[in-house]
């Protein structure tokens, strides 16, 4: 066809830019994901590459996206004649519609005239605000005059911004006019696709299925939910599925992806309006999914407007490797997306890996050379862990309890019939337990157990270890009674033999109550620093009270008390003292005098005197209670200063136990029947399924508005 038609080019354009716009009609067209344009208008490439039949979809999605106006950035300064100058951010508030400004380049450019400044040759300054970028910081004058009149380059071009982004001007509009009565069909068929779809996202369930036919005896969940309320409702009967238009029946897949796209985006501008402009920190872990991918999950800790702590899932992203740069990079562009600047973060929360918390190439270190005041917190739930963990290594007795346990779960566990005859013996014991009154009942009480393994990586797992064995003491008991007459072979009947002398001895009975004692005060802090709302302040002094007074709890003859009791305190005591200096620096000491029960005593300023004697606030037991009485007060417009520190103490991350939700979330989510799920599908999955108390405020006309605008649609509203 190109042999034939050639088409017409404005007279006034360059040379160089007919060539490329030749050579991009002749470039193979090639599939382009929208999740991964760059916000930063420096690193764009120009419109005129895309291909031609690309190019409104990729102006919608920019439109949709904003201009890349990094208001918080710290904009660097350059010399103009004998002065310094830079970038006013306050030019965005008076030119915001168009104006941006790119990080990578320190210019600013046009966003309207990026998408259609091709079609008006040299006019209102050329390519400066297009391809060379604005620099004259001193002359903001020139920003008036690029605007120029009602008929300039410049507004002919937004208004073709406004025409796309307005459905009544698309063509598909002009040429086939919908009635009112075809208008609200296609909004009732809308509507219920979309509760369908949220339902199985608040679910975390699976939308196709394996066969979708029409004469499949299953056709997925969405088909088979779409078609529930159908059956129910005759007037939904009439609107979708089978009654529909054959070419309108919003089921296809892509309709599918671009309804939960629309609703994933609602969720996190609903997370990031909550954020408004306050400071956070972010807490960020890596995990491998299903299909062997490296997922990177980010959440943001921040301060609601009510004055209350909050963690926010923000998205996962596929990284290609987890060094510390990749993931840094990551970060980055998933900022630059949404719109937040790490100039803003003040605090980070990971785990003890060495790409993440490293001195000298971690990620810690990266945002720190770009952010000074974003402080490290390493995870507290895991330095308690790793306390735990070298107790149960260091002490000979008490690795050979655990050791024991895993032979228990080899030997008693090790097969199907076993582990039946070990179920059918304690429900048995339980049953007779309850007939006597031995055991109380009630709801929750009494579920099936089982023995489980003692994971140097799972929290709270050797508590739990130790709390199943002695429900399930007898039962096992009687198992090990039951292989020792009748094991296949003498090794089995030696074993259990073995195992049975074991644990009747006391010295195994005193160690298993014993950590059981020592582990179940660490595991209430351990539940208990997992909090999403838990403050660093609270953290500290539910760690000092914990390795206060644990010497005076069990008392036995000279052997137990001396050589096991006390050298067991003293080898956890000595781990927690040495996985916790960190929280001894002189940033988190002095963010202790914000606590209201110290009455603010390091302040002596008059009003803050007068403040700490209010009878409202002389009942508040934390920092977290002390923000949100301010906020309801009003009184934390009256104290900016004192609020600012309160906040900034809160968003200090405590505990990464939120990736680790979003990571059981995820094996829900992408399991191994959907293993093939897309990167950008699940985090919007994601972030739907976990937020669902943000997703359950968006209404379906938000959600509507939203779907329509992403792309043009045969449907008109």
């Amino acid at each position: 066809m190109n042999r034939f038609l050639k088409r017409k080019l404005p007279s006034n354009e360059q040379q160089s830019s007919s060539k490329s716009y030749e050579s991009s009609l002749q470039q193979q067209r090639i599939e382009i994901n929208l999740e991964d344009f760059p916000l930063d208008l420096g690193k764009r490439i120009k419109i005129l590459a895309y291909y031609p039949n690309d190019r409104d979809k990729i102006r919608r999605a920019y439109l949709q996206r904003g201009p890349c106006q990094p208001t918080l950035h710290n904009f660097s300064q350059r010399k103009i004649g004998k002065s310094l100058r830079r970038f006013c951010p306050s030019w965005f508030n008076e030119f915001g519609n168009w104006l941006e400004y790119s990080i990578e380049k320190d210019v600013a450019f046009c966003l309207c005239c990026y998408l259609f400044r091709h079609d008006f040759g040299k006019q209102s300054g050329g390519d400066t605000f297009v391809i060379e970028g604005f620099t004259n910081w001193n002359k903001k004058e020139r920003l008036s005059s690029h605007v120029g009149g009602p008929n300039s380059a410049h507004n002919i071009a937004w208004r073709k911004c406004q025409d796309l982004m307005n459905q009544n001007q698309h063509i598909e509009v002009v040429i086939s006019k919908q009635s009112e009565q075809v208008r609200d069909l296609y909004r009732r068929r809308l509507t219920v696709s979309i509760d369908c779809i949220c339902f199985l996202l608040k679910q975390g369930l699976a939308f196709c299925g394996h066969d979708e036919s029409t004469n499949s005896a299953n056709q997925g969940n969405f088909l088979e939910l779409l078609r529930f309320p159908a059956e129910h409702n005759e007037s939904i009967n009439h609107d979708v599925l089978e009654n529909a238009p054959e070419n309108h029946q919003l089921i296809a897949p892509k309709i599918q992806k671009d309804i939960v796209n629309a609703i994933a985006l609602e969720t996190t501008n609903a997370i990031i309006t909550d954020l408004r402009d306050e400071l956070f920190a972010i807490i960020v872990d890596e995990a491998r999914d299903i299909s062997n991918k490296e997922q990177m999950a980010i959440a943001l800790r921040y301060v609601n407007k009510k004055g209350s702590i909050v963690e926010r899932f923000f998205g996962m992203v596929h990284v290609k490797d987890i060094t510390a740069l990749s993931l840094k990079m990551a970060i980055d562009e998933l900022f630059c997306k949404h719109g937040l600047n790490i100039s803003r973060i003040r605090g980070q929360g990971y785990d003890s890996a060495s790409n993440m918390q490293g001195e000298f190439s971690g990620l810690k270190s990266l945002i720190l050379k770009e952010n000074s005041s974003a402080f490290y917190v390493h995870c507290f739930v895991h330095q308690l862990q790793l306390t735990l963990v070298a107790v149960a290594k260091n002490h000979i007795q008490v690795a050979s309890l655990f050791n024991l346990v895993s032979t228990l779960l080899n030997v008693v566990g090790g097969s199907c019939k076993r582990h039946d005859m070990l179920r059918e013996k304690q429900i048995n014991y339980v049953r007779k337990a309850l007939g006597k009154g031995e055991i109380p009942s009630g709801q929750g009480l009494n579920q099936e157990t089982s023995l489980k393994r003692a994971v140097d990586t799972r929290w709270g797992s050797h508590y739990a270890t130790l709390i199943n064995l002695i429900l399930m003491y007898s039962s096992i008991v009687d198992v090990l009674e039951i292989i020792k007459e009748d094991g296949s072979n003498a090794d089995q009947r030696a074993e259990a033999n073995g195992l049975l002398h074991l644990l009747e001895d006391f010295d195994f009975a005193f160690t298993l109550h014993l950590m059981k004692n020592v582990l179940g005060i660490s595991n209430e802090l351990s539940q208990a620093l997992q909090r999403k709302d838990q403050d660093i302040i609270n953290a500290m002094n539910l760690g000092r009270s914990r390795c206060r007074g644990k010497a005076q709890a069990i008392t036995t003859e000279h052997y137990y008390r001396v050589g096991l009791f006390y050298t067991v305190v003293d080898i956890q005591l000595q781990e927690l003292n040495d996985h916790f200096t960190e929280t001894n620096t002189q940033l988190l000491l002095c963010i202790d005098c914000l606590n209201p029960t110290n009455l603010f005593s390091t302040f002596d300023k008059a009003r803050l005197i007068e403040f700490a004697n209010n009878v409202e606030f002389s009942s508040l037991k934390g920092i977290k209670n002390l923000s949100e009485k301010l906020v309801e007060t009003g009184r934390h417009i009256v104290y900016p200063l004192v609020y600012l520190l309160l906040n900034l103490a809160m968003i200090l991350p405590v505990a990464t136990s939120t990736m680790e939700r979003v990571f059981s979330a995820m094996k829900i989510v992408k399991n191994r029947l959907r293993n093939r799920l897309r990167d950008a599908w699940m985090s919007d999955c994601l972030v739907t399924y976990i937020e669902k108390d943000v997703f359950n405020k968006i209404g379906n006309e938000v959600i509507i508005q939203r779907f329509q605008n992403m792309k043009s649609r045969r449907g008109q509203l």
